[in-house]
């Protein structure tokens, strides 16, 4: 039935994957005309009548209600979850895990296919359960909680159907003996899940990173256990309830998905993480908690999405003005939280050639200061665009990060609670602050010798620390194709000369590949290969051929 109705979007995500150009299934914009004309409302109303309430997973495994959730524009949600030790949710998980293994292949896909479907309705709900738990601005929120969030998992849904396809399910094996008979078998293979899985979600982006493992494991036939931050327990517990429903309605087992809901002081990711039934790790945060799952999850696949630091070399330009405002945006979108946003910011000591002609360091810095000045000067556009912070700690780096150099622009409230403009501090080249990443809306702006020692710099800081972007601007295409050339080695992918509606922060699903896995910054990428075709094996069974 499901498998039926979606294999058209299937087709098309596959060729879309093929191809690398634009392709989406679930449109971005907010628009009533797409989602129909009450969808705003309808979808507001919906994520208020969840507030101060149980939320209702049917014949979830529960022993307890846990729900500490604090929007950072200042309410508490009031919302409780069901929540159960970690070994009752591993018996759950294991009790249907070998029927779910055997389960058809296009049964799961098309189930999984049918929850994007009505996970893309439900994206005004998304959006809003998005913005009030991470603090994005609902545009984004709407965005990336909902259209791109459930682009990432059709992608990998994709990705893991053709790798599951890859190879025939059974083949005739004849091999010649010369005068005698030729050897002949028949030879059959059946694709074995991993095991057990487990997703890590994050704060800030809770489907959107979250999506892809989940789906790829659920695709190949892996239950999935999934952890979400405390404070961000909602757009997740979404999922796993309509994830639930089109299994049950599929003829699968609803316990193939279960929600792990814990506290920040009473934590059980490690617990769940380190059990001897869990294979398969999807994890994004702090390097901190990686290293510790690297060092303890040992009997665990990971794949992992950490810090790094992401970095912007101003060599020259044709467009200064251009430059300046589309970095101003990359710099302030939802205040720096995101694992795209820039950081470090390189300049040659000497100043850059420009259309507006020679400029100064500090005639470039506070090129950047004025543009992003320009961009928060309407309340209403800078909320929109900077969204709330989502931890009270990255209001305490901030203020922590003032001290660490010249401040070229200094950071300030919005009109609401928790809310942050960019920081921008000059500060000396091989300073130690510029060695970590500074989560939050802090930039340094680092003077370098020339441009092609700014790009050895920022490419060796990723290839020793880690990055997801890197950003260049430069009218010296030979140092262009060096830079290019250096990024790739240290794993990094590059954006040149970007301007208008196209930011260092955006990544494509279907085009980009999210994280290279090459560098400090994570293990894995979304989607490659790599990343759907570790979650199961082949085991082959074989017997001679008898006329």
């Amino acid at each position: 039935m499901f498998w039926d109705r979606h294999l058209p979007t299937l087709n098309a995500a596959g060729a879309a994957l093929l191809a690398r150009e634009f392709w989406t299934p679930y449109p971005e914009v907010p628009s009533g005309k797409i989602y129909g004309e009450t969808a705003r409302d309808d979808g507001l109303a919906s994520y208020q009548a969840l507030l101060n309430k149980p939320f209702d997973i049917a014949d979830h495994p529960e022993t307890a209600r846990i729900g500490t959730e604090i929007s950072p524009y200042g309410d508490a949600l009031g919302i409780t979850y069901p929540a159960a030790e970690p070994q009752v949710l591993i018996d759950a998980a294991n009790k249907i895990a070998d029927a779910f293994a055997a389960s058809d292949v296009k049964i799961r896909i098309g189930a999984l296919l049918e929850t994007l479907a009505r996970l893309n309705a439900q994206s005004f709900l998304m959006g809003n359960a998005v913005m009030n738990t991470t603090g994005q601005a609902f545009p984004m929120a709407f965005q990336a909680g909902g259209p791109h969030a459930q682009d990432r998992a059709l992608e990998a849904v994709a990705a893991a159907w053709a790798e599951m396809q890859r190879f025939p399910a059974q083949a005739i094996w004849e091999k010649p003996q010369g005068k005698q008979a030729p050897l002949r078998l028949e030879k059959h293979w059946t694709l074995i899940p991993s095991g057990l899985s487990l997703a890590i979600g994050c704060n800030t982006f809770p489907t959107w990173n979250s999506f892809p493992g989940i789906f790829a494991s659920l695709a190949t036939g892996n239950p999935v256990i999934i952890k979400p931050h405390p404070s961000a327990v909602l757009p997740l517990a979404l999922a796993v309830k309509t994830l639930r429903e089109v299994f049950i309605e599929a003829g699968l087992a609803a316990d193939a998905v279960l929600l792990a809901v814990d506290l920040v002081d009473a934590p059980i990711a490690d617990k769940l993480a380190t059990h001897s039934d869990i294979k398969l790790i999807d994890y994004t945060g702090s390097n901190t908690f990686g290293d510790w799952l690297r060092g303890n999850a040992v009997q665990a696949k990971l794949f992992t999405e950490e810090a790094g630091i992401n970095t912007i070399t101003i060599a020259g330009t044709d467009n200064f003005l251009a430059m300046a405002d589309n970095l101003a945006f990359a710099l302030s979108l939802y205040s720096g939280q995101m694992c795209t946003a820039p950081q470090n910011i390189y300049i040659p000591e000497g100043g850059i050639e420009t259309d507006e002609g020679h400029k100064s360091f500090d005639d470039v810095a506070k090129g950047l200061a004025d543009a992003i000045d320009r961009l928060v000067a309407d309340p209403a556009r800078a909320a929109a665009i900077c969204g709330a912070i989502a931890n009270p700690a990255t209001l305490s780096r901030v203020e922590k990060a003032r001290s660490l150099g010249r401040i070229i622009r200094d950071s300030a409230p919005l009109d609401y609670k928790n809310s942050a403009t960019p920081l921008l501090i000059a500060i000396e080249a091989g300073d130690e602050a510029t060695t970590h990443e500074w989560f939050g809306p802090i930039m340094f702006i680092i003077p370098a010798k020339d441009g092609d020692v700014a790009i050895q710099t920022a490419s060796g800081l990723a290839r020793k620390k880690g990055a997801i972007t890197a950003a260049l601007y430069d009218t010296n295409e030979p140092r262009i194709q060096r830079a290019a050339i250096a990024f790739a080695r240290a794993g990094v992918n590059l954006s040149v000369n970007l301007t208008g509606n196209i930011f260092v922060n955006q990544s494509a699903a279907f085009s980009d590949f999210h994280v290279t896995g090459a560098n400090p910054a994570g293990n894995a990428c979304l989607t490659d290969t790599a990343f759907v075709a570790s979650r199961f094996h082949h085991a082959m069974w074989r017997r001679p051929v008898t006329e």
